[in-house]
């Protein structure tokens, strides 16, 4: 018989104060085989007394700062990093846009370079004096603090909100009677405010973009201070891309106005890239110019030190 295997016919030794077949381990008592104290009412988790349920109030109520202070912290970082709200205070893009809707604006893409594109709608600081002589609400405390957090619209902030028409590299131009064009191209643009025609109160162009800058002009071309009216201006009508704040991209508020915000298809139309990427195209080209010149000149200079040995 294999070591420590035990019979089918052996009977399990009897001990004093062990009933035979039993262990004094089994139900986890004490190995002296005693049953636990009673420890008395109102211990235990199976209690149902109230001292259970005050303990788990007090550990409710001391959660909720903290609950509240993370909250806080995320709606924080949110509209520092993400999304924001901004409120629509004017008739400026009409149709798109109506006074009083909540947008929410994507302030996260720019974080990592991106730029306005054609066709975007975009919120954006005051650039240089275009909202001198505006009002500016004086909110109360409460109101400060949940624009500060990020649940209600800054009324504080001098914000623009208008289209970008055209980008760095693009030409952009607008004859009395015609359409606006880009880079020779006329855009098709059904948003303008229904009447309005596309620059007839203020012709411009033709202008080239220039670098890092964007050109935006409202919806509601005839009720829009937009880049049209603010050439003789430092930036020369031009937003700066670093004052861009980001894309609005949906109407959130009121309920029955909710939309998205797309980019309309006639800037995706062929032709209204040739620009830019003829600068692209050109790009290659240069670097690689000025990566051969050093090695060019590296030539020379051991060829005309070998003519001179000779």
């Amino acid at each position: 018989m294999a070591v420590g295997a035990r019979s089918g016919h052996e009977q399990p030794e009897e001990r004093p104060g062990n009933p035979a077949g039993t262990s004094p381990h089994v139900t986890g008592d004490d190995p002296s085989g005693q049953p636990p104290a009673d420890d008395g009412p109102g211990d235990g988790a199976s209690d149902g007394g109230d001292g259970g349920e005050q303990r788990k109030h007090r550990s409710f109520w001391k959660e909720l700062p903290l609950l509240i202070g993370i909250a806080l912290i995320l709606a924080l970082l949110i509209k520092t990093f993400l999304v924001q709200a901004f409120s629509i205070p004017s008739d400026s893009m009409q149709n798109t846009l109506q006074r009083g809707d909540r947008v929410l604006v994507d302030k996260l893409t720019p974080w990592f370079g991106s730029e306005p594109e054609r066709g975007e709608v975009v919120v954006f600081h005051d650039p240089g004096g275009w909202l001198d002589g505006e009002p500016t609400p004086d909110p109360n405390a409460f109101q400060k603090f949940l624009s500060f957090i990020g649940l209600m619209p800054s009324a504080e902030e001098k914000d623009l909100i208008k289209r970008t028409i055209a980008v760095a590299g693009d030409t952009v131009e607008c004859r009395k009677g015609g359409p606006v064009k880009v880079n020779g191209k006329a855009l098709d643009e059904p948003y303008i405010f229904p009447g309005n025609s596309a620059c007839d109160d203020q012709p411009f162009g033709p202008f080239k973009v220039p670098k890092d800058r964007i050109w935006v002009m409202g919806d509601h071309r005839q009720n829009s201070r937009d880049s049209r009216y603010h050439v003789e201006d430092v930036n020369g009508g031009f937003v700066p891309v670093d004052e861009v704040v980001g894309r609005a991209f949906v109407v959130a508020w009121p309920i029955n106005r909710w939309s998205t915000l797309p980019i309309p298809s006639t800037f995706d139309q062929p032709g209204l890239n040739a620009a830019a990427s003829a600068a692209a195209a050109g790009a290659p080209l240069a670097m690689g110019t000025l990566g051969a010149l050093p090695i060019v000149l590296w030539r020379r200079k051991r060829l005309t030190a070998g003519d001179t040995a000779r």
